[in-house]
Formats: structure tokens, sequence, C-alpha cells
């Protein structure tokens, strides 16, 4: 980026007072113009040039123009399309509300940036196994290919709602939202 304040310059472009919600991305489709040095940590906290990004609007302005090609990520505008780092995922669901019960239950997430969700079948959770440590990473879909990791005190929430449910001969763990049942991992014997 030839701009020498590439934030400031993200900022007059996206500084929209009426909109709210995540900008339509996937309809841009400017130029690349490098690499920015700002990152998301596993946390779900912003850095840019190495220091936390301590204003909450300024990261939820941020998190509105985050778009992922293939394994890359990237803010982007109508007219500039700027790398940036992410450790594991953009968002963290920090909290989730249930509404209802059993196969009829809704989880309602909210994450680090005020998006909210409801896990359905757009909007699917799942839980990927660390492969050294077998420890689960779980995440749910927020938009796009945009996922939250699921906060680990989330997640024991969604443990104590865990029911069992065979799949393909075998007893699976998991809990279920909007009619859909979305597994943990095989239920221990």
């Amino acid at each position: 980026m030839s701009d020498s304040d590439p934030v400031g310059s993200l900022l007059a472009q996206i500084s929209s007072p009426g909109r709210k919600g995540p900008a339509p991305v996937h309809l841009w489709n400017p130029a690349f113009c490098g690499d920015m040095d700002m990152r998301i940590a596993r946390d779900g906290t912003w850095y840019y040039l190495g220091t936390p990004i301590g204003r909450k609007p300024m990261v939820r302005l941020f998190s509105s123009i985050i778009r992922r090609d293939g394994d890359d990520y990237f803010l982007v505008t109508p007219v500039e399309k700027v790398g940036i780092k992410v450790d594991d995922a953009p968002f963290v669901a920090v909290a989730v509300q249930v509404q209802g019960a059993g196969e009829n239950q809704v989880l309602h997430f909210v994450t680090n940036v005020e998006d909210e969700v409801a896990a359905d079948a757009e909007h699917p959770i799942r839980v990927a196994l660390n492969p050294l440590t077998e420890e689960p990473a779980p995440y749910v879909l927020v938009r796009s290919n945009l996922e939250a990791l699921i906060h680990r005190n989330v997640f024991y929430q969604l443990v104590e709602l865990a029911v069992s449910r065979e799949i393909d001969g075998q007893t699976w763990l998991g809990v279920w939202s909007s009619g859909q049942f979305f597994p943990f991992g095989p239920q221990p014997k």
C-alpha cells in the first residue's frame, strides 16, 4: 500500500454512520494493495503494528469488511484489498442463548464483535480435533466462510446440552439447533 496511513485510508472508505452490519464485501473485487501489519489473535484481539486495537468500535468496523479467500484473510473496500493475518478464526463466540429444548431448541451465538447468529444448516457448528493433543476446537459459521471459535466457557455450556444420537451405526454426542444435529464427537464407551 502506498498510503502512509493504511488504517486511516481504510477507515475513510468504510465509515458510514447509517450502515449497520457487515458490508457486501462479496460483491467487491478491488486490486490487491499488499499486506497490512494487522493480526487477529486466537482470543479475538485485533493488533495493528503489534499493538492491540483498544477501540471496540474500530474493531467492529474492521470486522464488517473482512473476507476470506481460500486460506487468506483480507480487509476489503470497494477500492482496496489488503491482506491481514488471522491466527485461528476471525471471531470468537463469547455467549450463547438457548431458546427451546431438545430437537426444537435454537442456539443463538454472540461474537466478540457483536455479530449474532443462530446455529442452523447455513450456520453449522463443527468441532475440529487437534491431531497432537486431541483437544477439541469448536466453531460456528458466522457469515460467508468466516467462522467464530467458540469460547471454552461457551463450549462447556454446549456440552451440558449435549445428547446422544446414532449416526451411521455409531453413537455421537452433539447438540440440536434449528432442527439440525451438530455432532461433537463419538460418545465415549
